[in-house]
């Protein structure tokens, strides 16, 4: 197949395969992917339709690589918003984890410098050029992680407008590849779409299965998503849609419900789109303050300057109509944010 011309999406992501050590990565875990050892801790999973504290041990490294995927099918919808699927399916006996989006992906072309398919590149090269590796250390090693830290990670996706199909094995994590599969994608069948199917190296992560409270929490995650996103994209867990159709308001609810299960009395919240960056909502809380925050769809589980600035609005707003006392503990405030630029914060995020 002759090399076609790169788009203009080939070339805003130029990466060199290189000598960022793999083997480095495998050894130093923690400052990639986070820990690789159990934790447990409480913290939010679906109940029903709703959600619902508990305890949870889980290893946040798996976790990481799973979200990581996660996202990047996620952030689709920005790069084409005709996206409107998100799927995911996690099979436990297989231990093998499939994440599905619609809409067009990376192009299936020869990538301009390496002479490879740009997908292979995008998935599975890790850069050695000085301003590119300092580039992936500040906005993190991306969709690669998980393919490091997997038995098998398998790209699949299908353009319709070029009517081609790409397909590419990795395995042994991201030690070896199969040759790109490119076949014919009739225009119009099937749209264009891109999964990626992935087999954890569990004994990296300390553990012989998928758990049933990391496949919770992963499932919990794609709720989060499915808030985030709103009701443009149907978004499916293990063949389950998780139906929100006021978006982010909704997802607000559903935290909600069941922990006030217990009061006689009906629980106050606010919810509001404050524009197309931010969506804000707030309720009262047991006593303490809490929250709920993403930051271009990552969960930013222990807050931060984003969470800080709007709570300082309103109980600044509180103060002004003299009805601040105690407010800040009180309050509940789940949030989701897109801001642009520096990442570094992101990468160290539980």
């Amino acid at each position: 197949m002759e090399p076609q011309p790169p788009s203009s999406y080939a070339c805003s992501v130029v990466e060199t395969v290189g000598n960022t050590s793999r083997e480095q990565i495998l050894l130093h875990p923690d400052g990639y992917i986070g820990s690789v050892e159990e934790s447990t801790r409480k913290l939010r999973v679906c109940k029903g339709i709703f959600m619902k504290e508990r305890v949870v041990t889980y290893v946040p490294g798996l976790l990481k690589i799973f979200d990581e995927i996660l996202v990047y099918a996620a952030d689709n919808k920005q790069r084409d918003p005709t996206m409107d699927t998100l799927r995911v399916d996690v099979d436990v006996a297989g231990c093998r984890i499939s994440v599905f989006n619609s809409g067009r992906g990376v192009p299936i072309e020869v990538h301009p410098e390496e002479g490879v398919y740009a997908p292979e590149v995008i998935f599975g090269h890790l850069s050695n050029r000085d301003h590119e590796v300092k580039e992936e250390k500040r906005n993190g090693y991306g969709i690669k992680l998980a393919n490091i830290f997997s038995t098998e990670f398998v790209i699949e996706i299908a353009d319709d407008p070029g009517q081609k199909k790409y397909k590419q094995v990795f395995s042994e994590n991201m030690g070896k590849k199969s040759e790109p599969e490119i076949t014919s994608h009739r225009k119009g069948v099937n749209w264009s779409w891109t999964m990626v199917t992935f087999k954890p190296d569990l004994a990296k992560f300390n553990m012989t299965n998928l758990e049933e409270d990391v496949v919770a929490l992963m499932k919990k995650r794609v709720f989060d998503m499915a808030g985030i996103l709103g009701d443009t994209v149907q978004v499916v867990f293990n063949g389950q849609k998780m139906l929100l159709p006021r978006g982010f308001c909704d997802y607000v609810y559903r935290h909600i419900r069941l922990a006030y299960e217990d009061s006689l009395k009906r629980c106050p919240w606010y919810c509001e789109k404050v524009n197309d960056q931010w969506e804000v909502g707030v309720s009262v809380s047991g006593g303490q303050f809490e929250q709920v925050s993403f930051v271009n769809k990552v969960a930013t589980v222990s807050g931060g300057t984003h969470v800080d600035y709007v709570s300082n609005l309103i109980v600044a707003h509180a103060f002004y109509h003299n009805v601040s006392n105690g407010l800040e503990d009180m309050m509940w405030k789940p949030e989701s944010g897109i801001i642009e630029g520096d990442e570094t914060k992101l990468q160290n995020l539980p």
